[in-house]
């Protein structure tokens, strides 16, 4: 199956460029403004490339016998949906009320599909209530969607993100003996990376809300379907999640403290006032690259090679991510 990631990881090359001259024919750009992190109008939409290789690579996959029909029902499904809310939101407007309402019915179809959330300890609490699962889950992957998308604001940072995390999960696989689980992460990283040689900075194409909100459901319910297999797989993709989930979440309470209104667009994410702060996008999307690789990801194959608790190794590994959110003014007023 190795051929089917290098011709879907070309295919997503050759369609982001098809995309970036479509948006440039019709004017589809992102215009700078006064909350933006770019200066210079750029396509976007290119984010379509991905999830439209990701999801043909993946019904391949699911022909093969390679992904369980309800697994492929539930990714299709929930990240179809999202990117499809995010594809007319990025060509028009939808209400913040519709697009949730969108959000949350792609959640529950991915729930039902991959069959909720899986019993679960938490710092040596077992959760296992059906009804509480499916509420946290729900609001989990909603979360992670809507995060991904605050998160998309600098060149590559995004892409590099779902990269690195998708990889990481496949070692974590390989550790635990499920090498037969490692075909959709590694599919998906092989897509994105595709987009990621037109999106690096400087970015000649962004990806957009159908791909960041893609990406957000996906690398959730891929969470959710590792958790299954191993109920420590999935704190070990919150873990490698946790650029992401810090910055995000810290931004986020410090704007709800401050009563403002979160739906809002801004510029004060961590990140974001990195890149200000260094003059360009490369070092702080290479920076992200680097924590994963060299902070997260040891910490997740610690916690799962060793089955320590979940939870508190979460906790140990966004530690200093939050010192970093501090640091860098992570929802500080501008």
């Amino acid at each position: 199956m190795i051929w089917l990631m290098l011709a879907a990881g070309l295919a997503a090359l050759a369609m982001t460029a098809g995309l970036r001259r479509y948006a440039l024919s019709r004017s589809l750009l992102d215009i700078p403004n006064a909350r933006s992190s770019h200066s210079l109008p750029t396509p976007r939409g290119g984010g379509l490339s991905f999830v439209i290789t990701f999801m043909l690579a993946a019904l391949a996959l699911g022909w093969n016998g390679l992904l369980a029909p309800s697994h492929l029902a539930g990714l299709l499904g929930a990240g179809g949906l999202v990117a499809v809310i995010g594809f007319m939101d990025d060509h028009g407007h939808i209400a913040a009320r519709w697009r949730l309402l969108g959000h949350f019915l792609a959640a529950g179809w991915g729930l039902a599909w991959l069959g909720g959330l899986p019993p679960l300890l938490v710092f040596g609490w077992e959760l296992h209530s059906a009804w509480l699962g499916a509420v946290l889950g729900a609001l989990y992957l909603v979360w992670l969607l809507n995060l991904y998308n605050f998160m998309d604001g600098i060149d590559g940072i995004a892409s590099i993100e779902a990269i690195c995390v998708c990889l990481g999960g496949c070692l974590l696989y390989a550790l635990v003996g499920h090498p037969e689980a490692l075909w959709l992460p590694l599919l998906l990283a092989a897509t994105v990376a595709g987009f990621l040689f037109w999106n690096f900075p400087p970015a000649r194409i962004f990806m957009g809300d159908a791909g960041s909100g893609f990406l957000g459901i996906v690398l959730g319910l891929l969470a959710l379907q590792a958790a299954w297999i191993n109920p420590l797989l999935f704190w070990g993709w919150l873990i490698l999640l946790g650029v992401f989930v810090v910055d995000a979440t810290f931004t986020l309470g410090r704007r709800l403290l401050r009563g403002e209104r979160v739906y809002e667009a801004h510029r004060s994410h961590a990140y974001q006032y990195a890149s200000r702060q260094h003059g360009s996008h490369r070092p702080v999307s290479l920076a992200v690259a680097a924590i994963n690789l060299g902070w997260l990801l040891p910490v997740a194959l610690v916690v799962v090679a060793f089955q320590l608790d979940g939870a508190t190794g979460t906790l140990v590994a966004y530690v200093p991510l939050i010192l970093l959110a501090v640091k860098y003014h992570a929802g500080k007023r501008e």
